[in-house]
């Protein structure tokens, strides 16, 4: 399982995404959760559509070498179906680490099986600074990382 707003998708968001098929493997199944529209408002910049994200999502995924199956379920809140799913790893970035900690966290409470959390590295510009949203918005750097102007 894999989570996030994916606008726009960039070499980091790809990075998560490839990873979480390799590590399921062919006769596997990776979840993307994907932000609702309402669920993604609460970002400091400008998000797409759902749809267009969604759309942005699909055509990637389609472009990877033929492997596990998958699904897109909308995210309306940080969790998604993490909380209660049966399902055995939680890809994460550096930067949302915590969150997976948290579900764990709350899957125990709730006496459900822990999942295994696989972390990536985040994914470096040519300035050697994360590559993000914020930065593609802004204009600094575009999806692979190369800086602008």
């Amino acid at each position: 399982m894999v989570g996030g707003t994916f606008s726009p998708l960039h070499a980091g968001h790809k990075k998560l995404i490839s990873r979480s098929f390799e590590l399921a493997g062919p006769e596997g199944k990776v979840v993307i959760g994907l932000s609702s529209d309402a669920f993604a408002g609460r970002k400091s910049h400008p998000v797409m559509q759902y749809e267009q994200r969604r759309a942005a999502l699909e055509r990637y995924v389609r472009s990877l070498p033929p492997g596990a199956a998958w699904e897109i379920e909308e995210l309306n809140d940080r969790y998604g179906s993490a909380l209660e799913a049966n399902f055995d790893i939680l890809v994460v970035s550096e930067e949302t680490l915590p969150v997976a900690l948290e579900i764990n966290r709350l899957r125990r409470a709730k006496g459900k099986k822990m999942v295994e959390i696989y972390q990536i590295a985040c994914v470096l510009a040519e300035d050697g600074r994360w590559i993000s949203s914020t930065r593609i918005i802004r204009g600094e750097i575009d999806e692979a990382g190369h800086l602008i102007g």
